[in-house]
Formats: structure tokens, C-alpha cells, sequence
């Protein structure tokens, strides 16, 4: 039998960074086995029922190239479905009504000396549907769930655990329990691969299975969760979380899947950047990890600034345009200021350096302003200026010589040696830093070459004042 496996997300604005590693890991089993990828929203409830949401889902994973071979199938449209199965609870005596609320259960609770929460109040009270009733579905006195999870091995929930959980809101709409339960068993779900976090909510979901007699079961593997540098679980409150937002930043699909695929995974023979041809042939789910997965953006950083070196500079110089002419941000500078001979001189130097996209705009903005900006109080200007040997004597002869240097790469290099030889002192540095506003960055005397000499004097004056 073919796999078959469904990623189902709730449409929640954006999509995490976390759902974009369990689409991931759902399609590359659906790949990696010859099998196929089910997208399906979980739009049950009825808020989230909108266009530009479901469009948050669908377009982050096409530009990460998962594609699908079935859907996107939306849950809201098998309402029929869900609700006949929800009666069919009813008829067969697995589910019952409830009008108690959660303050009504506690309370009576606390009257019985029970820990709070609901004791199956209403089971037997033979309440008839209204319009503040829910649909509880009655969990077994005894026994345990067993789930043999294909990540996390054998997991065990005993019923006793389990409260009589809701399966239909008051105001008529089944959960997704339900949901998840009639529609998995509908399209042949084979497996669901999920976060852990919804590990509590499988043996539920196993009983409606039986109850609904549904037939053979899914089988499961819930994935480890994402957690930050201090190993806690990824908040949207606290983290950036947004895959649209990272990809914003400049980061490439492919560097972010390659990430993406290694958060939880890893590779037998431990090479972690690779095409993802060879993941999809690599990836097995019994590899998955069982502890946490650390989404570290310093080793994203990494593999980003691997697969920017690997563009072709042409490639490179096409996506890094809308960050240098400050599509999305402001850099300082208007876009009629960039000069597309002089960026495009410097690009091969800027690629071998930054890590995202958005980061070249930090090596290239000194060419397309009439003026920088010095940091005086920073450290490298306090070591370099203001420590330095013989700083203001190396500005002063530089403004001086600059006057009538032949104007090349070559020879602006030379005259700058020159001057440090004649002081015995280091001059490339203060030149720098009074030319760039940055004590770092890419050879730049064949970039200078390409400024108006008046400019590159102006600034040599500006930081010999400074001193």
C-alpha cells in the first residue's frame, strides 16, 4: 500500500517555522517512499476562514518548494461529515450532552473532593441537545491507549487520565478531534508525522477511530519541538518564528529547508549541507531524534552564507538588488543613487562575506553616499583614530596626495603604503575607516577608484576634524 501523508495546519496568519519543519518532514517521507502528500487546512474554526490566511500557508511552501499531490482540502467543507459522525456517537452511546461549563465541573469538584476539571457529570443524566450543550465523548472507565510511535517508541495514556473531552461545541461545530478522526480515515491516511505538542491529543483521536469503527489505524510519529538558545519551546511572543520573515531577511529556500531538514534529522554519514535530492534519498523517520530540536540561527547563518557562495554572481546580484535599492527597508540612500556598474564590481567580493541577502547592504552603502557617518565612540575608531600612531598626519597627507594621485585602484593602494612608510606608521586602516565609516569590509581601493575624487577628499577632511 502506497503512503500517504497529510500535512494539516491551522490557519493562524503565518507560518511557523515549526509547521514549515513538519510540512517538510511530511514530504520528504512522501518522497522518500514513493508515496503521497495530502494538504489540508484545519479551518474548523470559523474566524480563521479567511483567504488571505490560507494564503499564509500555501505560499511559504511553494517558495520552499514542497509541493503536493493532493488538496489543499479544507475541513470547514467536510462539515457534513463530522457532524454526522458526531451523531453517530450519540445513537451508539460513546458520547452524550453536557451543558455544564468549566466553573459548573470545578465546582462540583470541589464539592466531591475531586482535583478540578470535569468527572463525567452529565453521562448518565440522559440530557437532551440544547443550546448550550456540548458533545462529550465517553472515555472507557479502564485500559490504555497505546500508540507505537515511529519516533518516540511505545507510548502509553491510561484511560482514568483521560476526561470525557469535547467532540462538539455548543454552538454546533465538532472539533477537530472529529474532524481529524473521520477525515485521515476518508482520504487513507497512512501516517501522521506532527509536533510532539499534539502527542496528548493521538489516543483521543484513537478512540474516536474504534468508536467510529474506522478501520485500521494511521500510524504516528510525532517529531521533537523546536526550542530557542535557551532551550525553550519557540514563542512567536519572544522568538522570530515567521518563515516568511526569515525568507524576508534574505535567507534562500533552499539554505532554509536544508536547515529545516536538520532539526531533529541528520544524515548517517553527518555532511549536513547538501542538495535536497540527497535528503529525500537519506531520510528515514526511525533517524528522528527524540529530544528537542535547537533552532540555532547562528548554523542557519551558516549553511545561508554556503548556499549564497554557491549562486552564480549574476544570480546573486538579481536577489540582493531589492535590499541594496531599499525595496523593503530604508538604507540610507535613494534608490537613484546606486550605481549598477559599481555594485555590480564589488557584488563577488560581498557575496563571499555575508550571510543573509539583506547583509549586503552593510558592505556596499559608503559607495552610494555623499557622506558616512563615524562611530567615535566605538572601539574601533578609539583603537585605530584616536590611538593610533600618527593618525592625523596619515589623513593630512592623504588629503593632500589625493589631490592629484593618478585615480586608479592601483595607484591610490600605493600612495596610501606610501604615506604609512614615510610615517612608520599603519595608514590602510585609518584610510579605511575614514573613506568607509568601518574599520571592515571588502578590498576597496578599485571601488574608491570609482568615487568622485572631491567625495573621498571630503571624507578624509571629515575625520581629520573628528581628531
Amino acid at each position: 500500500m502506497s503512503t500517504r501523508v497529510r500535512f494539516a495546519p491551522a490557519p493562524t496568519g503565518f507560518l511557523h517555522v515549526g509547521s514549515a519543519r513538519s510540512a517538510l518532514f511530511n514530504w520528504l517521507f512522501a518522497r522518500s517512499t514513493g508515496g503521497e502528500l495530502i494538504l489540508r487546512i484545519e479551518d474548523t474554526d470559523a474566524a480563521l476562514r479567511k483567504p488571505e490566511f490560507i494564503d499564509a500557508i500555501v505560499k511559504p511552501l511553494q517558495t520552499l518548494g514542497i509541493d503536493w499531490d493532493e488538496g489543499p482540502y479544507y475541513q470547514s467543507q467536510r462539515k457534513q461529515f463530522h457532524v454526522d459522525a458526531v451523531e453517530q456517537l450519540v445513537e451508539s452511546g460513546h458520547a452524550y450532552y453536557c451543558n455544564l461549563t468549566r466553573q459548573d465541573a470545578d465546582r462540583l469538584a470541589e464539592e466531591a473532593g475531586l482535583p478540578a476539571g470535569y468527572h463525567g457529570w452529565s453521562r448518565d443524566s440522559g440530557l437532551p441537545d440544547g443550546p448550550d450543550c456540548v458533545v462529550r465523548f465517553r472515555t472507557p472507565d479502564d485500559g490504555e491507549v497505546v500508540i507505537e510511535d515511529l519516533v518516540r517508541g511505545t507510548v502509553r495514556f491510561g484511560c482514568k487520565e483521560l476526561e470525557d473531552f469535547v467532540i462538539r461545541r455548543s454552538d454546533g461545530s465538532p472539533t477537530f478531534l472529529v474532524a481529524n478522526a473521520v477525515d485521515d480515515a476518508d482520504m487513507g491516511i497512512t501516517h501522521v508525522i506532527r509536533g510532539e505538542d499534539l502527542l496528548n491529543t493521538t489516543p483521543k483521536v484513537m478512540l474516536l477511530w474504534d468508536a467510529l469503527d474506522l478501520g485500521d489505524k494511521p500510524e504516528y510519529a510525532h517529531l521533537p519541538l523546536l526550542v530557542n538558545e535557551q532551550r525553550k519551546k519557540l514563542s512567536k511572543r519572544r522568538d522570530d518564528v515567521s518563515l516568511m520573515e526569515f525568507l524576508a531577511k534574505g535567507y534562500l529556500p533552499e539554505a532554509m529547508v536544508n536547515h529545516l531538514a536538520l532539526l531533529g534529522w541528520g544524515p548517517p554519514d553527518d555532511v549536513e549541507i547538501r542538495p535536497i535530492t540527497e535528503i529525500i534519498e537519506l531520510f528515514e523517520l526511525r533517524n528522528v531524534n527524540k529530544g528537542s530540536a535547537y533552532f540555532d540561527v547562528t548554523k542557519l547563518n551558516h549553511i545561508n552564507g554556503e548556499y549564497i557562495r554557491e549562486l552564480p554572481a549574476e544570480r546573486f546580484i538579481e536577489l540582493t538588488e531589492p535590499f541594496i535599492h531599499g525595496v523593503d527597508a530604508d538604507v540610507g540612500w535613494d534608490s537613484a543613487d546606486v550605481r549598477a556598474d559599481l555594485y555590480a564590481l564589488v557584488a563577488p567580493e560581498v557575496q563571499q562575506r555575508v550571510a543573509t541577502l539583506s547583509d549586503s547592504v552593510d558592505f556596499v552603502g559608503w559607495l552610494f553616499l555623499d557622506s558616512v557617518e563615524y562611530d567615535t565612540e566605538s572601539k574601533p575608531w578609539n583603537k585605530s583614530m584616536r590611538k593610533g600612531k600618527a593618525v592625523p598626519e596619515i589623513l593630512d597627507l592623504l588629503h593632500e596626495r589625493f589631490a592629484d594621485v593618478e585615480w586608479t585602484g592601483d595607484a591610490l593602494n600605493t600612495a596610501v603604503s606610501a604615506v604609512g612608510d614615510e610615517l612608520g606608521a599603519r595608514s590602510q586602516v585609518p584610510a579605511r575607516i575614514a573613506i568607509t565609516g568601518t574599520n571592515a569590509g571588502i578590498p576597496m581601493w578599485d571601488a574608491v577608484a570609482h568615487l568622485d575624487r572631491s567625495v573621498v577628499r571630503r571624507r578624509l577632511a571629515a575625520a581629520r576634524a573628528l581628531l
